[in-house]
């Protein structure tokens, strides 16, 4: 599960850099920022819940 985050973590960065009319820097420190927060998760089921697109 850890290995998934990570990757989506550096995927979202990675897709935020070829952003053309959105504010790279804030798209990116939006990323940090919720990931930051849900840092505590350690199950898996809540993981899961957070990573649903809402």
């Amino acid at each position: 599960m850890r290995q998934k985050v990570l990757k989506l973590y550096k995927d979202l960065l990675r897709y935020g850099e070829n952003l053309k009319y959105t504010d790279k820097e804030y798209f990116q420190q939006r990323i940090r920022k919720s990931f930051k927060q849900n840092r505590h998760l350690i199950s898996e089921t809540e993981i899961n819940f957070h990573l649903q697109v809402k």
